[in-house]
């Protein structure tokens, strides 16, 4: 891998979550005080897996591959994996991520609001649960052929997520730099305490 900076950051927050999310404003602050020639994206993803991941491979098709570098929380972190593999990207970083959305999100089907805007509403369709289904077998063709590795994939997992099981977080992330964490929470309250070390791992540090 090249050691060279990060040039190119995109960020994928999670379900029901948006680009309002304290991670992703903690990253997009810091990119703009301290990193103000990177190229940044936090799109507000749709909530079609399918469609948003159409959107983010057009939105980062000219970007190099060996310099950008994506973030990811939640499903947000299963859309980075993916990403990672289909692009060739050479950083991806996954905040407590979620290994199986098709299983855990088929009990949302319905109407949702979003965590940052009670009045904003989606309906998740069940046909979204076929889509997650579509590239976690994209992912299970692909990561033989790129294993993840120790300066690939940069994982923080939190034993105190009340939302996912941290041993299924840390397997998702085999190979990879997981640092687990022996509390904390699904939101990762305490990202203060960690956020210099995923800037490191960006070579952004």
């Amino acid at each position: 891998m090249s050691n060279a900076a990060t040039t190119h950051l995109l960020y994928l927050h999670g379900f029901r979550s948006s680009p309002q999310s304290m991670k992703a404003l903690k990253v997009a602050e810091r990119m703009r005080t301290q990193h103000p020639d990177v190229v940044w994206w936090c799109p507000q993803l749709p909530p079609s897996p399918r469609e948003a991941m159409a959107m983010v491979l057009h939105g980062v098709q000219g970007w190099p591959r060996e310099t950008m570098a994506v973030v990811g929380s939640s499903l947000g972190g299963f859309y980075a994996r993916w990403l990672s593999l289909q692009t060739g990207c050479r950083r991806a970083v996954l905040l407590n991520p979620a290994p199986f959305p098709a299983r855990d999100l088929a009990k949302y089907i319905g109407e949702q609001t979003a965590w940052h805007d009670p009045q904003e509403r989606f309906f998740f369709e069940p046909r979204f649960v076929d889509e997650l289904k579509a590239q976690q077998a994209d992912m299970e063709r692909l990561a033989p052929q790129h294993p993840a590795a120790p300066d690939t994939l940069f994982a923080i997992v939190s034993k105190g997520d009340e939302v996912l099981d941290w041993r299924e977080m840390q397997a998702f992330c085999a190979g990879g730099t997981a640092r687990v964490l022996d509390g904390s929470d699904h939101a990762i309250s305490d990202f203060d305490d960690h956020i210099d070390e995923v800037f490191r791992f960006l070579g952004l540090s």
